[in-house]
């Protein structure tokens, strides 16, 4: 903040003098203590300099940016929009903390009371973070922070006790906070930006304090406790839409982890199984197949899940990954190879619906390392290259090395040549090993690059396409197919014989 005051300074006192500006640079020199000169990049401020001992941003950076963007619009208000946030921020930061304190002096610790629990949990929510419409969605993450440093305030001092209080905490937080996100109305970048660290946070508290719970005797009083929260976690399926991942993965730890009983097991499948049925037309029914496929894993009722799975469309993919992971913690081999084949119906088609190819490569990596896993325990190679062939091009890098590991060197050049490798762009070492071993792999791209090449029509392209073809001919006697190069070159000689500039490059290299 201070470094824009200063550089508004600078730049109202008239000290930026030689401006220029063009798409690619925006120079002046600003008169500070000592003249300095600035050279600012449009797209960054990483790529931007100053002749000044400073790093990053300085206020002679900011001066130069002033008086640039001075040619375009009005930098007061420009001023005016910068300052609405912080202002706004720390007023409501300020009423935020003082709410805190009313409300802690209000309750004090929290008696084990389950109702009073949600009640105090959605009070304090409702009161902290969703008592205002923000025009800033930067301003709740710092909001939700207080809150929940608040109830943390009122904890139970048993440490039993304290820690199903705290886990009771991140669930109704979870579910309020992703309920009040979506009655925001941010678009989608702006709501992963501003707020998803804090729902993984909050996955992180869930996922430690279930284990801190799992690994201690629990008194008969949390009974009732527990059955409760078992009810309301319905809700994380059906209160929003947005954070569906998080959600579902949320409600499969608890039923993981907490709710164990059988009978509860089916209760809830069926709950959700009429539920499904109630669904609307503009209602995705996702979260409610997975859970419901988890549920019949849970219960050992494999046959159900997987046909759940089959039946649902492939946006199911990405919750499949999380079985991977879960089969293979329990070393139930039998039982993920089923899943990991209905993965691979599916993945093709969930991959060309993401939006951007580093998100489908993301994925791709992400499901890569347990399938990898499986395969190297069971010792199926095979499925794990039909899994790489499934997701291609986004495996591109992973199935390259390995078969190239294996020596499949035939396979290895069609590979290549189906992503649109030319012969000069394979790296230099492997085309030697290649050549040492199997040297007739080679052969299909490099008469397809030499093809290419000859078929740019113009002299430079020829000179490389014969550079290529001169690689051939070593080649075919290396193999000792003389009569086939003979045949080859003969033919193609005859093919351009009106290429007057290839046929002189041909003779200028002896290949004629």
């Amino acid at each position: 903040m201070r470094l824009v005051q200063k550089g508004l300074m600078l730049y109202r006192q008239g000290m930026v003098s030689q401006l220029r500006m063009s798409n690619r640079e925006i120079t002046a020199t600003v008169q500070d203590v000592a003249p300095v000169k600035v050279s600012l990049d449009p797209e960054s401020w990483l790529l931007s300099e100053c002749s000044c001992p400073a790093d990053y941003i300085c206020r002679h950076k900011m001066a130069v940016f002033f008086a640039a963007y001075s040619r375009v619009g009005s930098v007061s208000d420009w001023v005016t929009v910068w300052r609405e946030p912080i202002r706004e921020k720390k007023s409501i930061a300020s009423w935020g903390l003082q709410a805190a304190k009313d409300l802690v002096r209000a309750n004090g610790n929290m008696k084990p009371d389950y109702s009073l629990w949600i009640q105090t949990f959605e009070s304090s929510f409702d009161t902290l973070v969703a008592s205002k419409k923000y025009t800033n969605p930067y301003i709740v993450p710092e909001l939700f922070e207080i809150y929940r440093k608040r109830v943390a305030a009122s904890a139970p001092i048993e440490q039993e006790w304290r820690l199903l209080y705290e886990l009771v905490e991140a669930i109704v937080s979870f579910r309020k906070l992703a309920v009040f996100v979506d009655e925001m109305g941010f678009n989608e970048d702006v709501v992963r930006r501003a707020y998803s660290h804090l729902f993984h946070g909050m996955l992180e508290d869930i996922r430690d304090l279930l284990i801190k719970i799992g690994t201690r005797a629990l008194p008969f009083d949390f009974d009732v406790f527990i059955e409760r929260l078992k009810d309301d976690a319905f809700e994380l399926l059906t209160c929003t839409a947005g954070f569906e991942l998080e959600r579902v993965y949320v409600y499969r730890l608890l039923w993981n982890d907490l709710f164990r009983q059988k009978a509860w097991r089916v209760e809830e499948v069926l709950k959700i199984g009429d539920r499904l049925k109630e669904l609307q037309d503009w209602e995705n029914p996702i979260p409610l197949q997975v859970t419901s496929a988890h549920l019949y894993f849970l219960l050992g009722n494999d046959d159900l899940a997987l046909k759940l799975i089959n039946q649902a469309e492939e946006a199911i993919v990405p919750y499949l990954v999380y079985w991977f992971d879960y089969f293979s913690d329990l070393k139930a081999w039998k039982r993920l190879e089923p899943v990991l084949d209905l993965f691979l119906q599916k993945v093709k088609a969930y991959l060309s619906r993401l939006d951007s190819y580093q998100s489908s490569s993301a994925f791709v990596r992400s499901a890569l390392r347990p399938i990898g896993q499986f395969c190297s325990e069971t010792h199926r190679d095979d499925l794990y290259e039909r899994a790489l062939l499934a997701m291609l091009p986004y495996s591109f890098v992973e199935y390259e090395y390995v078969l190239f590991e294996r020596k499949l060197y035939d396979r290895w050049a069609e590979l290549l040549a189906f992503v649109g490798f030319e012969f000069y762009d394979l790296p230099k070492e492997r085309v030697k090993l290649v050549e040492k071993e199997q040297p007739d792999v080679l052969l299909g791209m490099l008469h397809q690059t030499a093809q290419r090449e000859i078929d740019q029509k113009n002299r430079s392209s020829y000179r490389v396409a014969v550079r290529h073809l001169k690689k051939l001919r070593t080649l075919y006697k290396k193999l000792r197919r003389v009569d086939d190069w003979e045949y080859f070159i003969t033919e193609l000689l005859e093919r351009t014989k009106r290429l007057r500039a290839f046929q002189e490059e041909c003779q200028r290299s002896k290949l004629i």
